[in-house]
């Protein structure tokens, strides 16, 4: 069914409503309802209904389960790096024995650094980036909101920059799809590869947060957490606090993401000479599924952090599962936000909204301008629907037709909509990408979402300019 321009009220209504009343989980619940009124010809009780049902079925699906719970385990693994003495040995180590951090900018760095080591997983960038950060930048007396900027900034950007996940799995299938089609000419990988400078949005966000970090730069509500933000002293144990009941968990959570999406790309776990010396190996890593590799990961680092700190005498059987329970119960409203960001997912999927806002484009795109009319455009439903993946899968096919018709360079294109992608899930309220690196900053996610869009804004206005320019310069 063609909902018109009805398809996009629903997004729109929620963000103007995240961003005016500051209450998110009312403003995706409004914007559902109203979604679900629209699909179901304005009967507010059966659109009731729907809505819990489309609850019910949410957890039918598997990915969506393994995204909850293990958000709900980050916390606990959060809580027991705290209450194991963990955090405040990092804090110890990095500031008095080793004095690796001993400045704000140094711990901003910290967690700009570990963003761009991290790229196999976006979910995981933010968390491991928060987690080791967020005590030095209490310490220093740097806002949890610049925190979550840099983790947000850090965590999509950097996963499409360096696409050896489950981004690059994604993008590659997408243009393989394009090949055998026929609009799209060439080998897949490099094409995907030769895009990658094109990314436009993903660059300047980097340059941005580097620029930020070096140069204390505040904008916007920034500046206001900024000032506001004092310093808080960690209290560090007597015997200077237990850095390795830090640095084991999380270098497992990290070392099993890697593994886990070998096995579930269907790898049987060979790693023989003879496999790593064939591109198999990569092949299963790529094609990996990123939540079931974060879902094992969490569980395998929670297994451990028992061992190591049961049975050394570090905690108690009950203490450890306090933790846990606490950690989790901790996180709650996240994943609530989340399951509610999901169904809005769903809803505008029904509803058509990103092929409606496509479809509206196309009839004046002039071929000069088409790299930077489907950025915006991709950027848009990016910002609408919350989800860059949904966007790739939309406009991959719009943006290689576009670019068959009429010339453009097709490489530029699939940076034009990788990189409004990126924007969408960088800086949209109802991303998950945005609610995690809330999450493992600690902080507001509506504050998180207006600290940081006027730096998001900056990037993809920049990325307007250069895709003009380079749309220009191919047509000549």
């Amino acid at each position: 069914m063609d909902y018109g321009l009805l398809a996009i009220l629903p997004p729109v209504l929620t963000i103007i409503l995240s961003i005016t009343t500051k209450d998110v989980l009312l403003s995706l619940l409004i914007g559902i309802f109203a979604g679900l009124l629209i699909i179901h010809a304005g009967h507010p009780l059966t659109a009731a209904i729907a809505l819990l049902d489309n609850i019910v079925k949410l957890f039918a699906e598997a990915w969506v389960v393994k995204t909850l719970i293990f958000s709900l385990l980050v916390g606990s693994v959060m809580r027991l790096l705290v209450d194991s003495g963990g955090v405040a040995g990092l804090v110890h180590f990095l500031t008095q024995r080793s004095q690796l951090v001993k400045s704000a900018r140094s711990a901003q760095l910290l967690a700009f650094g570990i963003g761009l080591a991290i790229f196999i997983e976006s979910s995981i960038t933010s968390l491991v980036a928060g987690t080791v950060s967020r005590p030095l930048f209490d310490q220093y007396g740097v806002s949890r909101q610049k925190l979550a900027y840099i983790c947000d900034a850090t965590s999509a950007p950097v996963c499409a920059l360096f696409p050896l996940n489950g981004w690059g799995a994604l993008l590659l299938g997408l243009l393989a799809a394009q090949i055998n089609n026929g609009t799209l000419h060439g080998n897949a990988v490099e094409i995907l590869i030769k895009s990658i400078p094109y990314n436009f949005y993903a660059w300047l966000s980097l340059l941005i947060v580097f620029w930020v970090i070096w140069r204390d730069w505040n904008i916007g509500s920034m500046t206001h957490y900024e000032t506001n933000t004092t310093p808080i002293e960690i209290p560090i144990p007597a015997d200077g606090g237990h850095i390795w009941h830090m640095l084991v968990p999380l270098t497992v959570l990290v070392g099993m993401i890697p593994v886990a999406l070998y096995y579930t790309g269907s790898g049987n776990l060979d790693l023989s000479p003879s496999v790593l010396g064939s591109t198999s190996w990569l092949d299963k890593l790529f094609s990996g599924s990123g939540t079931s590799a974060v879902f094992y990961a969490v569980f395998t680092a929670l297994l451990v952090a028992f061992v190591q700190y049961v049975f050394i005498g570090k905690m108690t059987r009950k203490q450890y599962f306090d933790s846990v329970f606490t950690g989790a119960g901790e996180l709650l409203p996240i994943v609530v936000i989340l399951i509610l960001a999901f169904l809005m997912g769903n809803m505008t999927k029904e509803l058509h909204t990103g092929q409606y806002l496509a479809a509206l484009a196309q009839g004046w795109l002039s071929p000069a301008l088409i790299p930077m009319l489907v950025f915006s455009l991709s950027a848009i439903i990016a910002f609408a629907t919350g989800t860059s993946w949904g966007t790739f899968s939309i406009m991959m096919p719009i943006g290689m037709a576009l670019s068959s018709a009429t010339g453009a360079e097709a490489t530029l294109v699939v940076g034009a909509v990788i990189s409004g992608g990126v924007f969408g899930d960088h800086a949209s309220p109802i991303s998950d990408t945005t609610i995690i690196a809330s999450l493992a900053a600690g902080c507001d996610v509506i504050e998180h979402t207006h600290s940081q869009l006027p730096y998001a804004l900056l990037a993809a206005a920049g990325s307007v300019v250069l895709f003009t320019v380079f749309g220009i310069l191919g047509q000549s």
